[in-house]
């Protein structure tokens, strides 16, 4: 069995030498056939050169395109090298190489995908709103997949090469909980496992505002309702239009009991338009929900 361990790095050059040396550390342990990949996402730093010299694989991008992309092409490379298993690690020193063999020996009992869950185990530190932000993502990837997830942004993963060429990312935001819900769809067998989660040190590439990251986050929780509950997202969207719409017209008749709906006319095409609206978003909610299926 082939592993390929893959880092994707933005200006890491500070810390990737460090994880290297400590990913190849536990994998020669415990006799692995591996390789070690590096993607470089458009670094302005060493981070390339630094891979390199510990004695990893490094590619580059030309310039830096976002974690999404950068997943993508960690796939890409990791089929080229006939890589069995893949296992995804930040480069930031965050998680622990230490417990690579833990997410391996789940791939080796017959599971597709294994996600380290901080929340499942121990958090150094972590700001209070990417906390929150991570347990409102995992709570909408369990409500759209129907299988408990406790953490679906997380950045330690390994998965089976059969996952990597069946589970097509299209996000251009990030990959975390898209591989999840589209594992899921396509019925692969996914666990979570513990994981220690150290505080970073140096200041958040993540995190330069709290601000940013919240409103980030929610739309990113939108979009995934968008794309994988359409009816729900519709439906909810269209009916609180159409109730509007209902509530003025109920007025409306109310006013053409008592004192006439004379000089209401503007009123009256406006009820008729937030119906309409209503009407049309929810059934595009169907169509979309039809699509989907």
């Amino acid at each position: 069995m082939k592993i390929v361990v893959t880092v994707p790095a933005y200006n890491e050059s500070g810390s990737i030498g460090k994880v290297i040396n400590d990913i190849r550390k536990v994998m020669n342990s415990n006799k692995y056939d591996y390789r070690v990949l590096v993607v470089d996402d458009g670094s302005t730093d060493r981070t390339a050169e630094a891979a390199r010299k510990s004695g990893a694989i490094a590619y580059s991008h030309p310039k830096n395109y976002g974690l999404a992309e950068t997943f993508i092409t960690e796939i890409k490379k990791c089929l080229e090298l006939k890589a069995d298993v893949i296992v995804h690690i930040d480069a930031d020193g965050q998680y622990l190489p230490s417990e690579i063999p833990n997410l391996v020996s789940e791939i080796k009992k017959g599971y597709d995908l294994v996600l380290g869950s901080r929340f499942k185990g121990e958090i150094e530190s972590m700001p209070l709103v990417k906390r929150i932000g991570n347990i409102a993502f995992s709570k909408v990837v369990s409500q759209i997949t129907n299988m408990k997830i406790t953490d679906a942004q997380t950045g330690f993963r390994a998965f089976t090469s059969e996952l990597a060429k069946s589970v097509n990312i299209r996000s251009k935001h990030t990959y975390t909980q898209e591989q999840i819900i589209r594992a899921v769809m396509q019925k692969f067998r996914i666990k979570e496992v513990p994981v220690y989660f150290r505080k970073r040190s140096g200041k958040s590439r993540l995190i330069k505002n709290t601000f940013g990251y919240a409103a980030r986050a929610w739309i990113n929780i939108i979009r995934i309702y968008r794309d994988y509950e359409p009816l729900k997202f519709f439906g909810l969207l269209g009916s609180f239009i159409f109730s509007i719409g209902f509530l003025i017209g109920l007025y409306l008749v109310y006013l053409h009991f008592t004192s006439g709906i004379v000089g209401h006319f503007a009123l009256l095409m406006l009820d008729v338009l937030i119906l309409s609206i209503g009407l049309q978003i929810t059934i595009f909610g169907f169509l979309a929900d039809m699509e989907k299926r």
